[in-house]
């Protein structure tokens, strides 16, 4: 769709809607990052940042860069998104993702006061991001969520963990343990977080169209 359709489709959402988006995310990171600089232990370090000397890069330099780097995303990247599909493939076919999303439904009804339409939407949202974005905005362009709800959508599945090859990474990184403490962290949070904004937007009634 065109520009105008999509401005239509979001019903107006006006600027105010997304800077509240952008003001609590940010918060957020403001806040867990200093929640974790006083739990985590260790002793902060001086930040030293050496500039090197500006020059005009060299084709041969840009090629060989750009190389390395599709390759360690070919051969890093590339099997963690095809695991993420084929897992999303199988619990399709074995009709997990209804049982999970029949699951989410009392969370994102009671709690963060969207339909019970937008559980496929934040499952889906976990496992590709995209896929679930994409149901929230279709949600908005039929009108089956109010300018609240969406603001709320946005907020909840932009603090998900972005995709399960995104978790799929952490536990590369990280180890099992450190990835399952995380994922226990996060989506309990950014539902809270969905809950608090919820509320505090239906109490204050902003114009967000």
């Amino acid at each position: 769709p065109g520009s105008d359709e999509c401005i239509n489709g979001w019903h107006g959402l006006s600027p105010l809607a997304l800077g509240i988006w952008a003001f609590v995310v940010l918060a957020v990171l403001f806040l867990v990052g200093r929640l974790a600089s006083q739990v985590l232990p260790g002793r902060g370090a001086d930040f030293v940042l050496e500039l090197p000397p500006l020059r005009v890069p060299r084709p041969g330099n840009l090629l060989v860069k750009t190389l390395a780097r599709i390759e360690w995303y070919l051969r890093e990247a590339v099997p963690l998104f095809v695991l993420g599909t084929a897992i999303l493939f199988t619990a399709d076919r074995l009709r997990l993702l209804g049982w999970i999303e029949r699951a989410a439904r009392p969370i994102v009804t009671r709690v963060l006061g969207l339909p019970s339409e937008t559980a496929p939407a934040f499952v889906i949202g976990f496992l590709r991001r995209d896929f679930g974005a994409a149901g929230l905005f279709d949600m908005a362009r039929h009108g089956r969520i109010d300018a609240v709800q969406s603001v709320v959508a946005m907020v909840v599945i932009t603090l998900f963990i972005p995709c399960i090859a995104n978790f799929f990474m952490i536990v590369k990184e990280r180890g099992w343990k450190t990835a399952l403490a995380i994922a226990g962290f996060v989506f309990p949070f950014a539902v809270a977080v969905g809950a608090g904004l919820n509320l505090v937007l239906r109490a204050i009634d902003l114009p967000l169209r």
